[in-house]
């Protein structure tokens, strides 16, 4: 048998299911509150007479990766004390590894357009 692809038991298939189900709804709630602070911060900033335009999404999409970044590290999100730099190299050597695995040799001025 192939060890790399076991067959589940219908009780490990299961809870694969509810793992995979919680872990899209985190996904979607996740998403959803950038969006909202996104257009809460518009609105407030609008509700002032700013001229500032509306934040991107992908600054706020930065912010929070940068604090989840932090908490896995065990550092804290607001002063960055703490923190355990083994976790810190994994998890950037894990982003490393999606980036060659997926992307490695693709042109990046093609795929910011």
């Amino acid at each position: 048998m192939d060890e790399s692809c076991p067959v589940l038991t219908p009780a490990e298939r299961q809870v694969n299911e509810i793992l995979s189900r919680t872990e899209e709804a985190l996904f979607a709630t996740v998403r959803k509150a950038i969006e909202d602070a996104r257009n809460q911060a518009g609105e407030e900033l609008q509700a002032i007479g700013s001229r500032e335009m509306l934040p991107a999404y992908d600054y706020f999409a930065a912010v929070m990766h940068q604090k989840l970044f932090l908490m896995l590290c065990g550092a804290d999100p607001d002063t960055f004390e703490g923190g355990n730099p083994e976790i810190a190299a994994r998890l950037l050597d894990n982003g490393r590894n999606i980036s060659t695995h997926y992307w490695a040799g693709k042109d990046p001025a093609k795929s910011a357009n």
